[in-house]
């Protein structure tokens, strides 16, 4: 029986297309990108390559392995990149030179192996078909990973994504000369191991790798590289290396994204019931003694005789009361003016709340009834605390859910 030919794909000539795109101007570069893309190249796949997915569960654990090989890569690429920029800064010349110096690193390295040059699209497809002999890929690996480190740590614009796929696909390759499949297929895991691993996106890696490739039925071991090199990073690398130079420059990043607590609790749950006021029918006299004599609050609610917010009279009204030429006899409710007066309502989120505090510089919000405006609360700095406080604990805290029996 004849052995079956492997269907042939459509592959691109990528240097071809780059000279194409660079005679003509950036309208008709979009509209050939967007309009006539798919005529030019086809609407396959951008990197595909014959090679069957390995049956049985086996593989699974085998792209794990992989994964967790990569991720050490990656976290050494990572390390290895902001150690070499540090090399930058230290040197004796102007940061002018950096990127020339980069750049003799680069043409050596063009010297050594030519495919180290360029955006790498070729590369990652001799990677993908098997193409390259064990010496070439462990040529490859190396001379890119020193030529891409010195280049982006000497400051010259470059990528990210080509090279790590290249760096990812060349370990993979390497690991797949030992394992069943084909080297092409384990290059493929590779490159969704790296991406995982270095840029901290264990789904985004698993799913561009197969669709990138076409290979769908290769998902599950994607997956599994991803997750197992995702788990390496984390443990390894404190930050992506995405983040890392953001992280640098003073702005950490972090890598969960949460609902900030403040936004999940509304001024009614958390203010404090019933608060102390202060009638408007007290004197500036009067007030002005009952600050003097030591109070428990910076601020008060001033209200009449039904709970209505009049007004807030603070420690900053006394002292102004007191050295001012202000006739003392008068009430509260006649100095006050609540034309301007801050206040929340009970179904307002305590976010809101923080931000008319860190806006006005009051430390203290009457929380009043909608319309009526009748004092039913307030809310302090001290509560909004609490609110972070809560959420911690509840995040870090664990319980039982069954009591267990005791003897007796």
């Amino acid at each position: 029986m004849p052995k079956p030919t492997p269907p042939k794909y459509r592959t691109t000539n990528w240097s071809e297309y780059n000279a194409a795109l660079k005679q003509r101007g950036s309208l008709t570069v979009w509209f050939d990108s967007t309009m006539q893309w798919p005529w030019m190249i086809g609407s396959g796949a951008m990197f595909p390559f014959a090679a069957p997915t390995p049956p049985g569960l086996w593989p699974i654990a085998a792209a794990a392995g992989t994964g967790i090989l990569v991720g050490l890569e990656a976290a050494l690429l990572s390390t290895a990149l902001y150690r070499v920029e540090d090399m930058f800064h230290r040197l004796p010349f102007h940061w002018m030179w950096w990127p020339a110096i980069g750049a003799i690193v680069v043409g050596v390295g063009g010297l050594i192996d030519a495919h180290v040059l360029g955006a790498g699209y070729q590369s990652i497809q001799s990677l993908l078909d098997g193409s390259l002999a064990i010496r070439a890929v462990v040529v490859l690996l190396l001379v890119k990973a020193v030529v891409w480190l010195v280049a982006l740590g000497s400051g010259t614009s470059g990528g990210v994504l080509a090279p790590l796929l290249i760096l990812g696909g060349a370990a993979g390759g390497l690991i797949g000369h030992f394992l069943p499949g084909g080297s092409g297929f384990w290059a493929m895991i590779g490159m969704a191991g790296i991406m995982s691993g270095a840029m901290r996106a264990p789904i985004t890696g698993a799913l561009f790798a197969v669709e990138l490739t076409g290979h769908f039925a290769a998902l599950p071991l994607t997956i599994s590289a991803a997750a197992s090199a995702y788990a390496v990073s984390v443990l390894l690398m404190r930050r992506s290396i995405l983040t890392e130079k953001i992280a640098r420059r003073g702005r950490h990043i972090l890598q969960e994204y949460s609902v900030d607590p403040l936004d999940l609790v509304q001024a009614g749950q958390l203010m404090t019931r019933d608060p102390a006021t202060l009638s408007g029918t007290m004197s500036i006299a009067e007030a002005t003694e009952f600050f003097a004599d030591g109070t428990f609050h910076r601020s008060y609610p001033v209200v009449d005789d039904k709970g209505i917010l009049l007004g807030l009279a603070s420690r900053t009204d006394a002292l102004r009361w007191q050295v001012g030429q202000l006739n003392r006899d008068i009430s509260l409710a006649e100095s006050l003016s609540d034309a301007s007066l801050l206040v929340a309502y009970p179904e307002t989120p305590i976010g809101v709340v923080a931000d008319l505090m860190v806006d006005s510089g009051v430390g203290r919000i009457p929380i009043v009834e909608v319309g009526s405006r009748r004092v039913v609360g307030i809310l302090s700095r001290q509560d909004l605390l609490k609110a972070r406080s809560a959420h911690r604990h509840a995040e870090t805290s664990r319980s039982r859910f069954v009591r267990t029996p005791t003897g007796g």
